[in-house]
């Protein structure tokens, strides 16, 4: 579980002193749920996100555990380190988008045609409730070949969920190599 301290002050200037001191500026928020705006050791969240096996964050902020979903992100545009994080609360039973990650496995029988593999989209919106929604969403792209490519209309929802995204934007397909 990752722990995390609540910021005391909110300005441009207590979060620069936070960065300087390696920390990591977050908000949770959620319907019905109060605003925190906390901060986390930069290193020990980057860990705590490349371990996590589900869709959700566990953590502890001053006493409180919360289960998160990441809902965006903020880059530092030279080097690239991770600079804000807006974090979702996932409330049981409450209804709303989550972004789930796209995986593929196996290897595309397009890509013997002089094809490459490309991934259009890396997350899928979907809408349901927390409990509802898949980790990942893993296709097997072993039957694309050349030109071929995987719909959202191609992908079957969790029951007593909805994909958002339109029905013919193409998730990941096999195209001609130049």
């Amino acid at each position: 579980m990752l722990e995390g301290i609540t910021r005391e002050s909110i300005g441009t200037a207590s979060a620069k002193k936070l960065r300087r001191d390696g920390y990591l500026t977050a908000n949770i928020y959620a319907h019905g749920v109060e605003n925190i705006q906390a901060a986390f050791k930069r290193g020990d969240f980057t860990k705590a996100v490349r371990a996590k096996e589900e869709l959700t964050l566990a953590l502890n902020v001053d006493g409180k555990d919360l289960k998160v979903v990441i809902q965006e992100y903020q880059l530092h545009p030279v080097h690239g380190d991770v600079v804000h994080v807006d974090l979702r609360v996932a409330v049981p039973g409450q209804v709303t988008n989550y972004l789930v990650p796209v995986k593929t496995s196996g290897t595309p029988k397009g890509l013997k045609n002089k094809g490459v593999l490309m991934i259009q989209k890396k997350r899928l919106k979907v809408r349901g409730a927390i409990e509802n929604i898949p980790t990942t969403f893993t296709l097997d792209v072993t039957a694309l070949d050349r030109d071929d490519s995987i719909l959202v209309r191609n992908i079957d929802a969790p029951e007593n969920c909805r994909l958002m995204d339109r029905a013919d934007v193409a998730v990941v397909g096999v195209i001609k190599a130049k």
